[in-house]
């Protein structure tokens, strides 16, 4: 009876995985019909998302306070690189499609293979560098022309800056990860980024309809803080290979999400540097989970 419990209680962990990346990856959808600028949605993200966390986290009891002064210094300033992701994130969506917002946010590995050993004093692998070149390879395919007055190639950039930004919050919160619980990191890192943007409501013009703010509070509490503490709580009772599987299917559920919702259907170049992206994305991130690491990571929300 014993097996049959943990067996039962497996597959409704992994169950919670899937509603839970299916909920990060509605986001870029809600965001479509979202008619704020971009560094609008995210600061409403970030601070509705980091109030919600401060509620559980008090609620919980979680303890906030961290270890030392450089601890302080290292999660502000990711914070900060968490607003500039996000607002990427969404700006590559709004300029281009939900495809290739989610596709090119991909190819953070393409960054990873470089930096991570540079800030953590590992070698380079050679297989790295192969799925870095066939990354880049599968964003070149992706692309419809180099030219600025194209909105793909623009959505391309922005979503390459997600991608960048992405691989330093992946290597911040390896370091914060062997140190705090997740929620406590997503804690720090969302009110910042919701500091580090206030003041864009002095700079950015934005006519709030009801619409806009029904879905950047959707986005926030539901997408991004019940989702993440979901994910967080299924993931405790899943293997890591299979949680990164299931964090794989993102990019995909968000591009069904575009094709039923909004009737986006990806071209056939995008169908084809898009499977190249993932299917890399997939088999790095399937290689890393079978590593040894220590804590758990807080990174996972797109």
């Amino acid at each position: 009876m014993k097996k049959e419990a943990v067996l039962t209680e497996g597959k409704k962990n992994v169950l919670l995985l899937h509603i839970a990346v299916m909920l990060f990856s509605v986001s870029g959808v809600v965001a479509q019909y979202v008619e704020v600028p971009s560094i609008m949605v995210t600061l409403g993200r970030v601070v509705s998302s980091s109030l919600v966390l401060l509620v559980i986290s008090l609620v919980r009891r979680d303890r906030l306070r961290l270890n030392c002064r450089k601890d302080y210094v290292l999660i502000i300033l990711t914070g900060m690189v968490m607003g500039v992701h996000w607002t990427a994130f969404f700006q590559s969506i709004q300029v281009s499609s939900v495809a290739i917002g989610t596709i090119t946010f991909s190819t953070f590995p393409l960054f990873l293979t470089f930096m991570e050993p540079l800030a953590f004093w590992e070698k380079i692998r050679g297989g790295s560098i192969i799925s870095a070149v066939l990354l880049l390879a599968g964003v070149f395919i992706t692309i419809p022309e180099f030219s600025a007055e194209n909105r793909i190639t623009v959505g391309i950039i922005w979503g390459m800056l997600s991608s960048f930004t992405y691989a330093v919050l992946t290597l911040a919160n390896r370091y914060f990860s062997a140190r705090y619980a997740g929620r406590t990191i997503c804690l720090y890192e969302q009110g910042t980024a919701a500091i580090f943007l206030l003041p864009s409501l002095f700079f950015v013009e934005a006519q709030w309809r009801t619409q806009d703010i029904a879905g950047v509070l959707f986005v926030g509490c539901v997408c991004t803080a019940f989702a993440y503490s979901l994910y967080v709580s299924a993931q405790k009772g899943v293997k890591a290979q299979t949680a990164g599987i299931i964090s794989g299917m993102e990019t995909v559920y968000g591009i069904v999400y575009a094709l039923l919702f909004l009737g986006e259907v990806p071209s056939v170049r995008e169908i084809v540097g898009g499977t190249v992206i993932l299917a890399v994305a997939l088999t790095s991130s399937l290689v890393k989970a079978a590593e040894p690491m220590t804590g758990n990571t807080a990174s996972d929300i797109g």
